[in-house]
């Protein structure tokens, strides 16, 4: 109940860990537009309906409620809700512990989304205690599942279903109209919404659907119809290798779509990782075991990519997916073919494999396992999937295999150090535990959803006068008019060890006219000051400058100086205040001036929501040309995570692994000694540092491209 909801501009509730837990709490924000179009909230009326969800069964629960308004203020109330006991069919709650949750804290991730059939309540949704926190409302028994906009994405039959996470069942579409019969294995995220493992009348285990949130079709790729046409062109007879329905030749149980380079990777378990053109579908790459049939047909070995030396190739595998790097991930299994013969080698053992994909030398190498001394038998189902760098989930789906009389699921978490952080066992008969498992960031989690993207952005670096001033870009993309607040301070980085600040900076924003749109000194002397105090965004300083705009679509230029020509460090930031899906920031770019010590040129973002971003960073110095005077000769990149921890550097953009990807998406640097890499970042903060090689000095320009 609410005096006045019309005040009201978001709700946020947070529910406290239990008793002993050292995971994120679980925490939902609804903006206001959300709980009007939900009819949670009626506009003029006192009453406010919170979906609250995720709640301990059978436990009384903290939650706090944070309330912010349309004037900038907000609110917190605190109260104990007792969520009624919940029968769990399949003993999520009571695993065979082989390590409890440590208190360690690196683990990026808290929570699991686990894609099962063993209850009526698929999905399941847990947490790294094995806890129960959400249990799917439709009473489907099939684990073709996805998480995706915020909600739970369901097949059954021929029907595709919506979960949303407060119990409502949306179907979204029948796809027997297309000649769909049913659906097998997995959904997964597409480039423009899911992609849906499906059957057809004429196909089995071969076909792939890509769907928009509503169920309607984008794309679809045929695999008998793609290899078939390979083959012929290549001078094969396809009716050696592809066969109609209901024959599983092909198997296939996954996919995954790598931005990078537009590419749709599709998990055969029969027979191998195949690449394939977005677009066209044509093959771009084959990755699998030689000693299998297909590579017996020289029209599909002439795709094929070798392995480096010491390197093994995935086998009858599951889940593949693109890591931070660039690199594939997969799930080996080890099982040979089961029905093209020759059927290959046979492994005893199931590890998570990592490659390195070199498509100019067309070499794999393998570069991370996680093998358990070859020891785990899990021949079919199962995953990896990686979240924050080389923090991983693994699902070993059915260990002990087809020979086992009882056998388990397993469900283990790796941090980034190596470290194993839980490790659990659960029966199962099949697959039906644990098909497949995906890391879930519900501690942050906002409703409408906010797509994978950069939302932040911050730049440190010399302010000097003429071309040293500091220069941030940003475009607004999208319809919808953005509001940003932007800050350049100075004084108040001596607090954090910065001994040469600039003592009074000015910022100054230009429209992509070259206008001045906004312009100020002090910040508690403009119309916003109160606003940036609200958003709890006020400078520490009363000499550094801040303000808040909304800005239209188009692109903007932030500069950073220093009042009556003072010089020093300071730090330019641009803050993203509003999140509408159809209006958001990109190619973000910082120019400044580049020295040595502190003086370095730091350019800082935040990427939001619960996927991964893909970012091209490139740190450019002789091709800004002759109308900038002296810039940096030979700059280098380095992109560290929250925590300090190296993830790419670069220092000439040829001699990045992801040199192709950047090639294709046209963004190679036009001079050889500039620097360029590739990053699928996940949520989370990251910092850009740039250096001139040999303690080189200079202006540079290092810019982001949100290739989402």
């Amino acid at each position: 109940m609410a005096s006045n909801s019309d005040v009201l501009q978001a709700i946020q509730f947070t529910i406290a860990p239990k008793s002993g837990s050292v995971t994120r709490p679980l925490s939902a924000t609804y903006q206001r537009s959300y709980l009007l179009d939900r009819g949670y909230l009626i506009a003029g009326a006192a009453d406010i309906y919170l979906p609250v969800w995720g709640l301990y069964a059978g436990l009384t629960n903290t939650v706090t409620l944070s309330y912010s308004f349309i004037d900038g203020s907000s609110k917190q109330d605190t109260t104990s809700i007792t969520a009624d006991s919940f029968t769990d069919n399949c003993g999520w709650d009571n695993p065979t512990v082989i390590q409890a949750r440590t208190d360690d804290t690196t683990l990026s991730y808290d929570y699991i989304f686990v894609k099962e059939r063993c209850n009526s309540f698929s999905p399941s949704i847990i947490d790294t205690d094995s806890t129960l926190r959400w249990a799917g409302p439709a009473g489907i028994f099939n684990y073709t599942s996805e998480f995706f906009d915020n909600a739970a994405y369901q097949a059954a039959g021929t029907i595709l279903y919506r979960l949303d996470l407060d119990g409502t069942v949306s179907q979204l579409h029948d796809y027997s109209d297309i000649g769909v019969v049913g659906f097998h294995h997995n959904i997964d995220r597409g480039k423009n919404g899911l992609i849906l493992d499906v059957d057809t009348t004429d196909q089995f285990e071969s076909v792939n659907l890509e769907v928009d949130a509503a169920g309607n079709v984008l794309k679809r790729w045929d695999l008998a119809e793609i290899l078939s046409d390979a083959m012929l062109a290549g001078g094969d007879d396809p009716s050696q290798f592809v066969y109609p329905s209901p024959t599983d030749w092909f198997h296939n149980n996954a996919t995954s779509y790598n931005r990078a380079d537009d590419t749709l990777i599709v998990s055969s378990r029969e027979n191998f990782v195949i690449g394939l053109d977005y677009e066209t579908g044509t093959i771009k790459w084959i990755l699998g075991d030689p000693t299998k049939k297909w590579h017996q047909f020289s029209s599909l070995a002439a795709y094929a990519i070798t392995m480096a030396s010491g390197s093994l190739p995935p086998i009858g595998q599951h889940a593949p997916s693109t890591t931070y790097d660039n690199d594939l991930l997969v799930f080996d299994n080890g099982l040979n073919s089961l029905f093209e013969m020759p059927p290959g080698d046979l492994r005893p053992f199931a590890s998570p494999r990592k490659y390195h994909l070199d498509f100019d030398t067309r070499t794999a190498t393998e570069v991370w396992n996680y093998e358990r001394g070859q020891s785990v038998i899990s021949p079919i189902c199962g995953s990896v999937y990686e979240d924050a760098p080389n923090n991983y989930l693994v699902d070993y789906a059915y260990v002990g295999g087809f020979s086992a009389t009882s056998p388990f699921a397993e469900l283990l978490g790796l941090n980034a150090a190596g470290n194993k952080v839980f490790h659990y066992q659960y029966p199962t008969l099949n697959c039906n535990q644990a098909f497949n498992s995906i890391p879930l960031h519900l501690d942050r989690i906002s409703f409408p959803a906010i797509e994978p993207r950069p939302l932040n952005l911050s730049s440190r670096g010399l302010i000097g006068s003429g071309d040293q001033v500091l220069i941030a870009g940003f475009i607004i993309t999208g319809t919808e008019d953005k509001k940003v607040a932007l800050r350049v301070l100075g004084p108040s980085l001596a607090n954090n060890g910065i001994s040469n600040p600039v003592m009074d900076p000015m910022l100054t924003l230009y429209d992509e006219s070259g206008t001045i749109i906004a312009t100020n000194d002090d910040w508690n002397s403009g119309t916003n000051a109160q606003e940036l105090t609200a958003d709890g965004l006020a400078p520490g300083d009363p000499a550094e400058a801040g303000l808040i705009e909304t800005l239209s679509p188009g692109a903007y230029t932030v500069i950073g100086a220093g009042k009556d020509l003072s010089q020093g460090t300071g730090l330019v930031e641009v803050y993203d205040l509003s999140t509408a899906a159809d209006s958001m920031l990109a190619n973000i770019s910082t120019r400044g001036l580049v020295g040595t010590g502190d003086n370095v040129l730091i350019v800082g973002f935040i990427v939001g929501d619960t996927a991964n971003a893909t970012t091209i960073v490139r740190a450019l110095g002789p091709s800004l040309g002759p109308n900038v005077s002296g810039v940096l000769a030979d700059p280098s990149l380095t992109i560290h995570d929250s925590n300090g921890v190296v993830l790419a550097a670069n220092d000439n953009w040829q001699d990045d692994p992801n040199m192709s990807a950047i090639n294709q998406n046209a963004l190679a640097p036009t001079n050889a000694s500039e620097a360029a890499t590739l990053l699928h970042a996940p949520p989370g903060a990251y910092s850009v540092v740039v250096t001139g090689v040999d303690g080189g000095s200079g202006i540079s320009l290092v810019e982001l491209f949100d290739l989402d």
